[in-house]
């Protein structure tokens, strides 16, 4: 872990071919990491897509679970998350791999919602890129899909999305 940190410490980055000014990597450990999950989470709880969108860089991709559209704008983010919050959704995470590079760090794996109003549960498959913008970590892109697994499931997961109406 010493290593790691020391590594990650003493690398720069240009910010551009011809800049003279350089940024050193933030050093991170795989447990600050997870917690960007948490704070993602609690951002949920909140009800307001407002706070949860603040998660995401300005130019950040959301591949979200229920919804067939890519969402890259601020508005296009809370559009999505103003449907997800109306169920009033608390995340967990069932299996995480963490990955951390210079500035960027992955958190890839499988989770699980509850939606406190309906008692409804769903599980599915997550992908956190983060990137550090010389203040703090934010999303840069999020990935996540139902579990695929199944016949059954299939048509849950379909009759769960349409059940929240989210396009």
């Amino acid at each position: 872990a010493v290593a790691m940190t020391t590594l990650l410490t003493a690398c720069t980055q240009s910010k551009s071919p011809d800049a003279a000014s350089t940024m050193q990597c933030k050093a991170v450990t795989e447990q600050e990491i997870a917690q960007l999950f948490d704070r993602w989470n609690e951002s949920l709880k909140t009800g307001d897509s407002k706070k949860v969108v603040a998660n995401y860089a300005a130019d950040s991709v959301l591949l979200p679970t229920v919804s067939n559209k890519v969402r890259l704008t601020a508005a296009e983010k809370e559009d999505y998350f103003d449907h997800f919050l109306a169920n009033s959704p608390v995340g967990t995470i069932d299996q995480s791999h963490i990955q951390i590079g210079c500035n960027t760090a992955s958190d890839v794996g499988l989770y699980s919602f509850v939606y406190k109003k309906t008692g409804k549960k769903a599980s599915g498959r997550y992908s956190f890129n983060y990137q550090w913008n010389g203040k703090e970590w934010l999303i840069a892109h999020h990935h996540s899909s139902l579990m695929p697994e199944g016949k059954k499931s299939k048509l849950a997961n379909a009759t769960f999305i349409k059940r929240l109406n989210i396009q």
